[in-house]
């Protein structure tokens, strides 16, 4: 397809119908999220936050800004407590929101000073009702905030190098980056660099703030973050002419319509990574597709135009110049996992922890940041599996350390279980969830712990509360979608989820990306989740051949044991 071709279905005529391509003339707002950030740009809305609604309250707020902008600096309205998931769709959105606020903190990359770990844990535990989760963006959100705290919020924030900007909206959001960049022993390049340079340049732009829809960047040496379901991605490669770069992957996301990031097929130096992720940001924004919310995500443009047209308008029109030609990276024998003790390349060692599905807390965070202190380390990272790590420990320390973490509820040495369990916001506080999240999560690993204790694998489940797939159902060994289900026992319609098995990314040598294996009419309440993956995890234990991953078994498994 040439590139000035125009999609669509045909209108009126036989004419086609076009998506609302910027580069192709078709500018005029196609949908109200297009004509709110045409009347303004979303950035100019913190300056009503700091100088209006901070000081008139809540009742004050412009719903355009409440509900549109306000994302842009990482702020949207909680749901409002006692609405049931079976109104979620149904009710206006001035009936959902509450009068408080989730906040996301960026922190690309994962990393934190103590400073700025001491900072956010003084915020939620003054601010936001001592919550405080890590998120599978590598970052942490806060509940409850009150739009009179948000001043003095970013004020803090800032002091310590922090920001909120653009980690929502329709706006390039935090970067995702290996947690161990810098200190990793097998790592050849460390891109922190590049990110830096990216969040520097780039984030808090006019010109970059008004894309079709987020914009999700992932860069790494080491495949230990979902690279495969990016807007784009960079993945450590070693060129046989040119050495070390990065392998340039685009058009992943999931939600609704799932899509596994594309390679490119090109070889990018540490030096041009900003250069070309600025390239790839702005065909984005000039080619993406504006007419269709549901279509604005740049996997759709990748999908309808192909690597090779992609790579070909990247290099004509934005970069002037032809990109190296490059291998696709070795994956590791093994997935890179960070949660236990782990050497870094300098001789000291990092400890890595799992909370319960990322629930945090101030109280929690503040006793990271003692522990940390204490051993002579200022260094945490957030992983994109919602665990946290602190770096530059002394081996002989590393056990005190280990000891210290589990006291504040931070398990080192986890249970395989709460190892690989991730969970969304749910309903507890997201105005788009159907069920609850966090505290299924809990007690599902609780069940689990006790019934299967003797577990030796590695079963990743993640649970969503609705299809947007925020905790990337799709590519977990047991996906957990939320919805309404009809308990049998009683015919009523009650919290559940559908079950997708056996998905995964390409994280290992030998593993194949891919959505799973979705059984026709395979849900379960929520009642009756933890009893199903007992279930099914003890078909896998009696029927795996060695060596075999869950994901593999599912994939030859008879379906009456996937039931």
């Amino acid at each position: 397809m040439s590139v000035n071709t125009v999609r669509g279905r045909g209108a009126a005529g036989g004419r086609p119908r076009g998506e609302g391509q910027w580069a192709l003339g078709h500018r005029e707002p196609l949908n109200p999220n297009e004509r709110s950030k045409k009347d303004d740009n979303p950035l100019n809305v913190r300056a009503r936050i700091e100088n209006i609604y901070a000081h008139r309250g809540f009742d004050s707020i412009d719903p355009a800004d409440l509900r549109g902008r306000f994302r842009w600096y990482g702020l949207y309205t909680q749901r409002r407590p006692g609405i049931d998931g079976g109104r979620t769709a149904v009710l206006e959105p001035e009936e959902l929101d509450d009068r408080y606020f989730m906040l996301r903190i960026r922190s690309d990359g994962g990393q934190l000073s103590l400073a700025q770990l001491r900072a956010i844990a003084s915020i939620s535990q003054r601010f936001a009702r001592d919550t405080a989760d890590v998120t599978d963006r590598q970052n942490i959100q806060l509940h409850w905030i009150e739009i009179e705290n948000v001043p003095t919020i970013w004020k803090e924030l800032e002091a310590v190098g922090l920001s909120t900007m653009e980690a929502c909206g329709d706006s390039p959001r935090v970067i995702l980056g290996s947690p161990i960049a810098g200190v990793a022993e097998t790592e050849v390049l460390d891109p922190t660099e590049a990110i830096t340079e990216i969040n520097q340049r780039f984030i808090g732009d006019p010109e970059l703030s008004n894309l079709p829809r987020k914009f999700k960047t992932s860069i790494s040496w080491l495949p230990d973050t979902p690279y495969e379901a990016n807007d784009v991605s960079f993945v450590g490669v070693i060129h046989p002419e040119h050495g070390p770069g990065f392998d340039l992957w685009v058009g992943g996301g999931l939600s609704t319509n799932p899509m596994l990031a594309v390679r490119l097929g090109v070889w990018v130096p540490l030096h041009e990574v900003s250069e070309v992720w600025h390239g790839v940001i702005k065909i984005f924004r000039d080619y993406g597709y504006r007419r269709l919310r549901s279509r604005a995500r740049l996997k759709f443009l990748v999908a309808d135009w192909g690597a090779a047209q992609f790579r070909q308008i990247l290099e004509n029109e934005y970069l002037g110049r032809r990109l190296v030609d490059g291998p696709a990276p070795d994956l590791p024998e093994k997935p890179v996992d960070h949660v236990g003790v782990y050497k870094q390349w300098d001789g000291k060692y990092f400890v890595g922890a799992a909370p319960i599905a990322g629930r945090s807390s101030g109280t929690q965070l503040a006793g990271v940041a003692d522990l940390a202190e204490q051993y002579g380390s200022d260094r945490v990272r957030l992983t994109p599996y919602q665990k946290i790590l602190v770096l530059d420990i002394a081996e002989d320390d590393t056990e005190s350390l280990v000891e210290g973490l589990a006291k504040v509820g931070l398990e080192a040495r986890p249970s395989p279980w709460r190892r690989s369990t991730m969970a969304c916001t749910g309903i507890e506080f997201c105005k788009l969830a159907i069920v609850e999240t966090k505290a299924r999560a809990a007690e599902l690993i609780e069940y689990l712990e006790h019934k299967v204790a003797e577990l030796d694998a590695d079963i990743s489940i993640h649970l969503n509360g609705c299809p947007n797939a925020c905790a990337r159902t799709q590519v977990a060994d047991i996906g957990l979608k939320g919805m309404l289900v009809r308990d049998e026992r009683t015919g009523d319609m009650v919290e559940g989820f559908q079950i997708h098995l056996g998905g995964g990314l390409g994280m290992a040598e030998g593993q194949t990306a891919g959505f799973g294996r979705k059984l026709r009419g395979l849900k379960t309440t929520a009642a009756d989740l933890p009893a199903y993956v007992e279930r099914v995890a003890n078909h896998y234990l009696a029927g795996r051949e060695p060596g075999e991953s869950f994901a593999r078994w599912v994939m030859r498994a008879p379906e009456e044991e996937l039931r």
